[in-house]
């Protein structure tokens, strides 16, 4: 089942349901007003989703209407929580070059941290950042979403609770992060808000491309037009069932948390590119000495898409924007 939000004046839009074939949609109102309101009684709300899907597919669907993933906003606007972990071992390796820091973690324990949740910026949307000083990168990966978890779920237990699987884009500003990592404080203006991929799938809706809690896909990252990566998800070091028991480990999970699977990344970085810059010249201070490639611009433009181990397209449509500069009030900008 693919669902996805698009505006209606309220802060979390209105719920649709979308076709298999991703051409059509239906308005989901009758059962849930929003994305959050569905997964906040997701045993009650996800039949009478499926009927409607099903409808939907056999052309029964009355209120269907053409699907403009150019419309969307993000699945879910804005949510309770954003937790993001960095399960790629080949990014985390990386990224201590790039910081120049000596692995100080538990290589048992997934790392995570606690992000920005109010905003996810939809996936047409341009990205308002306030100075390309900050060294502006995305950072393609996966994404899941809860039901309300318990405390202290299992691994296994938590798979269950994985109701949708989301993309996302998790922009960095790489010039605020080490100021902000040396505090122990973690981050604030490194971390603006994330952007998401129109469409989030359940986990039925992937077939075989969701194994072992991990999304067997390819995340192909384009930058001003050029291929710049095409990482696979598979690679996780930690599955999401593991991330999302981390996450509840000493807290409840509302319904409608998102948990992140960190940049994706795979050992073989040199032939599938990467899914962030910061990765791309990490590599080359290994390689050549020193970073070559720079950082965003304004005007710059980054597409993320899924991609199926056969080649077809991947079922979450694109996230596809341009970097602008916002203009802070009393910054003489």
């Amino acid at each position: 089942m693919k669902l996805a939000t698009l505006p209606n004046q309220t802060p979390d839009g209105q719920l649709v349901v979308v076709s298999s074939d991703g051409r059509l949609c239906a308005s989901a109102q009758a059962i849930a007003p929003s994305l959050q309101a569905a997964l906040e009684r997701w045993q009650e709300a996800e039949p009478a989703l499926r009927a409607l899907a099903a409808a939907l597919d056999a052309g029964r669907c009355p209120q269907a209407q053409a699907w403009d993933a150019r419309q969307a906003l993000a699945p879910l606007p804005r949510a309770w929580q954003w937790l993001d972990g960095s399960a790629f071992q080949s990014h985390g390796d990386l990224m201590d070059v790039v910081f120049k820091v000596e692995k100080k973690n538990d290589p048992s324990r997934p790392l995570m941290y606690q992000g920005l949740s109010n905003q996810f910026i939809a996936p047409s949307a341009d990205v308002p950042l306030p100075s390309a000083d900050d060294a502006i990168d995305f950072e393609g990966e996966f994404g899941v979403i809860t039901d309300a978890v318990p405390m202290g779920t299992s691994p296994a237990d938590a798979r269950k609770h994985i109701r949708l699987v989301v993309l996302i884009n998790d922009w960095s500003l790489r010039r605020l992060a080490p100021v902000e990592m040396k505090t122990g404080f973690g981050w604030i203006h490194a971390k603006p808000a994330c952007s998401m991929a129109p469409i989030a799938v359940t986990p039925d809706e992937l077939g075989a491309a969701w194994r072992d809690a991990r999304l067997q896909m390819r995340l192909e990252v384009d930058w001003n037009g050029q291929r710049f990566g095409a990482a696979h998800g598979g690679a996780m070091a930690f599955g999401f069932d593991e991330l999302v028991a981390h996450a509840a480990y000493s807290r409840d999970l509302v319904a409608g948390t998102v948990v992140g699977s960190g940049t994706v990344s795979n050992p073989d970085y040199r032939t599938v590119g990467s899914s962030c810059i910061a990765e791309r010249r990490a590599i080359e201070m290994v390689d050549l000495g020193e970073p070559k490639t720079a950082y965003m611009a304004f005007g710059d433009r980054v597409r993320m898409q899924a991609r199926h181990e056969d080649g077809r397209d991947g079922p979450f449509g694109a996230i596809d924007q341009q970097v602008v500069q916002r203009h802070i009030s009393g910054s003489g900008a």
